[in-house]
């Protein structure tokens, strides 16, 4: 090596670059670490620093290189070796370009090290240059090892979270109350309502459902969710129905209901919209006093309310 080295440092006609190229084929990092040194050539020199376990200077020559692939080799490199202080530094370098943050991601896990990652990522949110991609990888960690700190992190950085992919996480791991505020954060109701719906143990809310149930698009939610109340909430199903009741075709209300073999669990309801004067509405209730007895109920129906097929009745 100090022959080495002495003959470089003189004048010489030697291509200094392919013998250090030929000295780190063969294995002989030292010799290369001198060699590439002598050309200034960063890139490479860390790539041998890292080979020599010099962690700390293969970082100092990564800096001067500044190359995405420089610095994930010294990342990952430190990685492998338990160096997070030094990994951490190069890889606040990687988290900033988002199409390099899912290679670093990958490594972590490979050996374990979720931990360090959610660390990472967290310090990687307070970085001038953070973007969409740091905000929603860590929603993802979240739901698959730290679950408890899932909604925190998507009610702070909504505007900041590619929502779509984070979703696909939520059903992934079933973290379903997630999935719902991220699907109405979004505009997706049908979906926020249909998810509350098939997972309502955990995801149900009378009133996060009420606030996503008068904005969904497809009306026969209207529907399914009268069904759903009436087997999981029926205390609730007034208070549902009242909400919907100008968006609702009352006529196709009480014949689902009817097929049920309920519809008296609805007769306040029925009540406060009888003065639409819906000939479905008014034979239902009337049918509901006739069966309780209440002849004065039903004798005021029929005075007030006048559709109805008066020969059926009698």
């Amino acid at each position: 090596m100090p022959e080495l080295e002495q003959f470089i440092s003189e004048p010489n006609q030697a291509d200094i670059q392919k013998c250090g190229d030929r000295c780190f084929d063969e294995r002989l990092y030292e010799a290369s670490r001198i060699l590439y040194q002598q050309v200034g050539n960063n890139h490479k020199l860390a790539q041998v620093l890292v080979k020599l376990k010099q962690y700390q200077a293969a970082f100092e020559a990564a800096k001067k290189a500044d190359i995405p692939k420089v610095w994930k080799e010294v990342c990952f490199a430190c990685v492998r070796a338990k160096e997070f202080r030094t990994a951490n530094m190069a890889a606040m370098k990687i988290i900033i370009l988002p199409d390099h943050l899912e290679d670093l991601i990958k490594h972590y896990e490979k050996y374990g090290f979720q931990d360090e990652l959610i660390l990472l990522l967290e310090q990687g949110m307070s970085l001038e240059r953070s973007h969409q991609g740091i905000y929603t990888e860590l929603g993802i960690l979240y739901a698959k090892f730290s679950p408890q700190r899932l909604m925190d992190h998507v009610r702070t950085y909504c505007q900041k979270i590619m929502i779509p992919k984070l979703v696909r996480a939520c059903e992934q791991y079933q973290m379903w109350p997630e999935a719902v505020f991220l699907h109405s954060q979004y505009g997706q109701f049908d979906q926020a309502v249909l998810t509350m719906m098939e997972h309502s143990p955990s995801a149900w809310k009378h009133d996060l459902f009420s606030q996503n149930i008068v904005k969904v698009s497809n009306h026969d939610l209207y529907y399914r969710a009268v069904i759903f109340y009436l087997e999981e909430e029926p205390m609730l199903l007034n208070d549902l129905l009242k909400l919907l009741a100008m968006k609702v075709d009352l006529t196709k209300c009480v014949q689902v209901m009817k097929r049920t073999g309920y519809i008296a669990l609805i007769t306040p309801f029925l009540k406060s919209v009888q003065n639409q004067n819906i000939s479905a509405v008014n034979e239902a209730l009337n049918e509901i006093y006739m069966e309780n007895e209440d002849f004065e109920s039903l004798r005021q129906s029929i005075k007030e309310f006048d559709s109805f097929e008066s020969l059926k009745l009698a």
